[in-house]
């Protein structure tokens, strides 16, 4: 059958579905919880949480399911961690108007980030779930070992064929190839995430030639058509993150599961404008009005919009926010993660039996 795959067999899971880690609040444990339990690999992104938050939501997942799951991490969490006075005034003088708008002060200086990375790693190496996912970078050589010892699955994201070389070199179990129709962040560390922009299908395949790591496909796939597409292009295993995203189960706002089912969903945008990090979102005027300008650095740039997206959501300024989400979203259709995980198994189940 479709789903005995090698990615299957590896992560003890029923079908070779992958639930995309939501890293900013996003993820939820009934998300997850949902999706392993159906037969899948829920995955929870927990780059924003401190040592004992990831613990707490380690314990919730526990108790939820008895399925393997997924945490990942991010092994690059800034781009820099503190900004000069010139390049906070060059943030304010591209902000001010919508500041504004908004009618609200402008932030002070963010304040220095601190790296909370190797902190995190030692709770993955504690709690020792299934699955560890990692992107922006690659591990150690000495933290891939632990985890081979621990029976962790080491997983980390590629958006190059540079990048799954890289990965593969360094020993981990499984690489994702990570497409540029995909939401979210673009977790390119060899080259810029502009460099870095190969769609789904086409990087799959190259990986696949050069590669002989499992290749999990993510970006652009949403139902069961997607799932059998990218197995029959040599994956084996496909990850899905806008369909999920927008399940009421996900811990995004009622208004980001509403906008992808939406007009809106039809544009989306590269931007670095609102993290600092270049991410696919729904198109906005913030995005649109600020292509091609320099910002702050990753996370500080997401420091210094903080109020201003309280503020935008406050007054109903959709406009001025980012919503995450992918190029697939306008064919999106399931609002509960059961019923999407149901319909990818049986549409993919259906397409290669129609092959017959």
């Amino acid at each position: 059958m479709w789903y005995n795959t090698k990615a299957q067999e590896i992560l003890g899971i029923d079908y070779p579905i992958l639930q995309g880690p939501f890293g900013g609040n996003l993820s939820s444990v009934e998300l997850v919880t949902t999706v392993s339990n159906a037969g899948g690999l829920g995955g929870y992104g927990a780059y924003t949480l401190s040592p004992q938050e990831i613990i707490d939501v380690d314990k919730q997942i526990k108790a939820a399911t008895n399925k393997p799951y997924n945490i990942n991490l991010w092994v690059s969490d800034n781009d820099g961690n503190t900004i000069t006075d010139e390049q906070y005034n060059q943030a304010i003088q591209l902000f001010q108007p919508y500041f504004d708008e908004a009618g609200i002060p402008l932030p002070d200086k963010p304040a220095p980030f601190s790296s909370r990375f190797e902190n995190q790693l030692e709770v993955i190496l504690d709690i020792r779930p299934k699955v560890f996912s990692f992107m922006f970078g690659v591990l150690s050589a000495d933290i891939l070992e632990q985890c081979r010892r621990l029976g962790i699955i080491t997983v980390g994201a590629a958006t190059t064929l540079d990048e799954a070389l890289v990965l593969e070199g360094a020993g981990v179990d499984m690489i994702i190839a990570s497409g540029f129709e995909a939401g979210g962040h673009r977790p390119s560390f060899l080259a810029s995430a502009e460099a870095s922009t190969t769609g789904t299908f086409v990087l799959l395949q190259l990986i696949r030639e050069k590669v002989k790591t499992p290749v999990i496909a993510a970006g652009g796939i949403a139902n069961g058509r997607g799932v059998a597409a990218a197995l029959t292009l040599g994956a084996s295993a496909a990850q899905i993150g806008t369909a999920f995203l927008a399940c009421d189960e996900s811990n995004t706002l009622p208004i980001h599961r509403q906008m992808l089912f939406s007009e809106a969903a039809k544009y989306t945008t590269l931007s670095r404008a609102f993290t600092g990090r270049l991410g696919r979102g729904l198109t906005s005027r913030i995005a649109k009005d600020l292509s091609g300008k320099e910002f702050l650095p990753f996370p500080l740039q997401t420091t210094f919009m903080s109020p201003l997206r309280k503020a935008a959501l406050d007054q109903q300024k959709w406009d001025m926010i980012l919503f995450w989400g992918g190029q697939i979203a306008p064919i999106l259709k399931h609002t509960k993660a059961k019923d999407l995980m149901q319909s990818l198994i049986e549409e993919t189940t259906d397409y290669f039996n129609d092959l017959k």
